[in-house]
């Protein structure tokens, strides 16, 4: 067995000394020796890549970093680190000490129960009130439109078996439905509780705006996930009910006129029958794949952005 731990890291110079000896502690107790740990730096503004820098000099053969030019956020450093990872287990989690390195071999006895992932489940939030009610509430949505019965699919600490990542695209918030496309890829996806430890230092990179973000990639999920392969029926679907409502509007307000009733005319609902039919034509005339056809080509668009790599075979 070999393993990959991908670490995305922003402004965290203060844990990234302790979680890599951790990490590495709990590897010679395991008794792996084929391990890596990559780090991805995010755009920090601190002394964050200069402590990774001396990290990977103190032990090339396990450590290796790279470093964006500037914040991409989490999904394009999760991104990056998946398509370098070496390992046929890869273990993602993040750089602030809440996620205990110590829970590897709990993860690894999961897939070896034949889960191809195991994502961590923060059953005891150490957060503030409004973030653990706003967590609940995005994570029951998500379990009720995905079909995928988890408690926490915004865990940073999970783990993959190799194969589940060769086609899983990650851009904007799409990090936090990781569960969701690879359990509709086919994949069998398991839960595990983690013990959740407070904040020791840093702030949150999380503000109210990433619940924007997130609603939006949210419908991007159900979309690519449900009809990905058949937009017809999601167009041509919400395309068709608009348009009964519109011509059921126009068949009625005709209807009225055809009795003797007032001008039809100068009616709102005259206009709102109008404007929900062309709705309906546009709908189903013009698919709206743009999501669709971009996500073929965002997979290598983070590379870009790399300022440089250190501790890789290949350089």
């Amino acid at each position: 067995m070999n393993i990959s731990v991908i670490v995305p890291v922003l402004n965290e110079a203060g844990t990234l000394e302790e979680l890599s000896s951790r990490i590495q502690t709990v590897m010679d107790q395991i008794r792996i020796d084929d391990f890596e740990i990559i780090f991805i730096d995010d755009g920090s503004k601190d002394d964050t890549w200069e402590t990774i820098d001396s990290l990977v000099k103190n032990d090339p053969g396990h450590i290796k970093a790279v470093r964006f030019r500037r914040n991409l956020g989490k999904s394009a450093a999760l991104s990056v680190g998946f398509q370098m990872a070496q390992g046929n287990i890869v273990f993602s989690m993040d750089g602030d000490l809440q996620d205990n390195p110590e829970e590897i071999p709990a993860f690894l006895e999961m897939l070896d129960q034949g889960y191809d992932l195991v994502s961590g489940w923060k059953k005891d939030r150490k957060d503030p009130l409004i973030k653990v009610i706003s967590s609940r509430f995005f994570n029951f949505i998500t379990s009720t439109f995905s079909g995928l019965k988890l408690h926490d699919f915004n865990c940073g600490f999970k783990a993959y078996r190799r194969k589940t990542l060769r086609h899983l695209q990650l851009y904007g918030e799409l990090h936090r439905y990781i569960p969701v496309m690879i359990h509709n890829m086919g994949y069998k996806v398991g839960e595990i509780p983690v013990l959740h430890t407070p904040r020791r230092s840093g702030k949150s990179k999380y503000g109210m705006e990433r619940y924007v973000r997130g609603f939006l990639d949210f419908l991007t999920v159900v979309t690519l996930t449900n009809f990905n392969q058949r937009p017809g029926h999601l167009f041509g679907g919400l395309g068709f009910y608009i348009g009964v409502v519109g011509v059921g509007i126009l068949i009625y307000l005709a209807i009225l006129w055809f009795l003797g009733g007032r001008p039809i005319g100068n009616r709102p609902l005259f206009f709102v029958g109008i404007l929900a039919t062309v709705m309906s034509v546009q709908f189903i005339s013009f698919g709206l794949l743009a999501e669709m056809q971009l996500r073929n080509t965002r997979r290598e668009e983070e590379h870009q952005f790399i300022e440089e790599r250190i501790g890789f075979k290949d350089q």
